[in-house]
């Protein structure tokens, strides 16, 4: 039982990634004008880029397949975007800075909820990898 709803859990988890994946990767307008207005350049190879980090770690989540190395993905990415582009100590809008705040506050704990996976024996149950 134990296993099956860790699998369930996994295929909630990766959704989330595999989601975030597709938006940036194939409806990335409002993505790339947020990353703009953020100060960021190339932010059109920024959003894609990420898109395929999103897509790497999710897959991997889902699938099993080598999921330290998913992990790492996800890490980068989730630590790039929350210092980069939800740098809520440097928000001066009120409602902006709570926005960020939030964001910033979810992906830590996103990064605190890979940090564990990590320490779940491999292979995983139902995974197609090692």
């Amino acid at each position: 039982m134990s296993a099956v709803l860790f699998l369930i859990g996994r295929i909630i988890f990766a959704e989330f990634w595999l989601q975030a994946a597709y938006t940036h990767l194939f409806k990335s307008a409002n993505l790339v004008g947020y990353m703009q207005s953020k100060g960021m350049k190339s932010a059109k190879s920024a959003v894609v880029g990420t898109g395929f980090l999103l897509l790497i770690g999710g897959l991997s989540m889902l699938l099993g397949i080598s999921p330290k190395i998913g992990v790492i993905v996800l890490a980068v990415f989730l630590i790039g975007v929350s210092f980069k582009m939800h740098a809520f100590w440097k928000v001066t809008d009120p409602m902006a800075k709570s926005m960020d705040r939030v964001q910033f506050a979810k992906n830590m704990a996103l990064l605190g909820a890979l940090l564990m996976i990590l320490m779940i024996p491999h292979p995983w149950a139902y995974s197609l990898g090692w």
